[in-house]
């Protein structure tokens, strides 16, 4: 699959993607929305792609915004029409994914692209990154999804006032927040965030999908998150990998997992 805005390789069961539009900052246009949007589900779809890690290229920018020009002219619906859009084509879904994606955070991360970062499972940042939302500078709000991931992930209070001040933090302020789950150096961003990714890849893929089923059901209204995890729970009963894990647990071997 060719991509004009995006890089997309796969080595050694992690799939990667890298944004691509260095003079802009790897700045989100629709385009870019849609390209990321294929790249997920082709990733997310393949039997041979465990992790999927999303990155920026260059070491200034992971995504620094949304491409202001597109929608500077929009009318009231125009502008709702593009976050619901947006939410459902590439915040959502990557969210929903049954294939985990973390996000390696190399720079800034503004606006889409920080809202991009927390719809991942989890965020890894190197010790240069940026990271707020600066929205209302501009006289608008988060619309991709923003509002909602960030209180979730640091707290109401800190959340109202990373909004509220447009302001930037820096990634040890991420990760203090909860934001972020680690920070280390750019040059080693991707290497360290590559070993997490193959201590995943070590568990059942069914499993892990059904675990990011019942952790997001706990954040979704008028889902019972306790209710989504029995039901998960039980369907891995009926699994090859829940068959393979016990087996190799009772003959004190490595499981090997295939996903069914």
């Amino acid at each position: 699959m060719d991509f004009e805005n995006i890089i997309v390789t796969t080595e050694n069961g992690i799939g990667q993607i890298t944004i691509n539009r260095p003079s802009k900052l790897n700045a989100l246009n629709v385009a870019t929305i849609q390209e990321l949007h294929n790249a997920f589900e082709s990733l997310d779809a393949s039997p041979d792609v465990r992790v999927i890690i999303i990155t920026g290229e260059g070491e200034k920018a992971f995504v620094a915004g949304a491409d202001i020009s597109e929608f500077a002219s929009f009318t009231v619906e125009e502008g709702a029409q593009l976050a619901a859009q947006g939410q459902e084509l590439l915040f959502d879904f990557v969210e929903n994914l049954k294939t985990p994606v973390i996000a390696a955070v190399n720079g800034f991360a503004l606006g889409g692209g920080l809202e991009l970062a927390m719809a991942c499972h989890f965020r890894i940042a190197s010790d240069n990154a940026k990271m707020g939302l600066p929205e209302v500078s501009l006289g608008v709000i988060p619309g991709y999804g923003g509002t909602q991931r960030l209180p979730q992930l640091i707290g109401k209070g800190r959340a109202m006032e990373m909004i509220m001040t447009a302001g930037m933090i820096s990634a040890e302020e991420a990760f203090r927040a909860g934001l972020v789950n680690h920070v280390v150096p750019q040059a080693e961003l991707l290497d360290f965030t590559k070993g997490i990714a193959t201590r995943i890849m070590r568990n059942s893929p069914y499993a892990i999908g059904r675990a990011i089923k019942a952790v997001n059901a706990n954040f979704k209204d008028g889902v019972n998150g306790y209710e989504t995890e029995i039901r998960n729970f039980g369907k891995c009963f009926g699994t090859e990998d829940f068959k393979e894990g016990t087996t190799a647990f009772l003959e004190k071997r490595k499981a090997e997992f295939t996903g069914k």
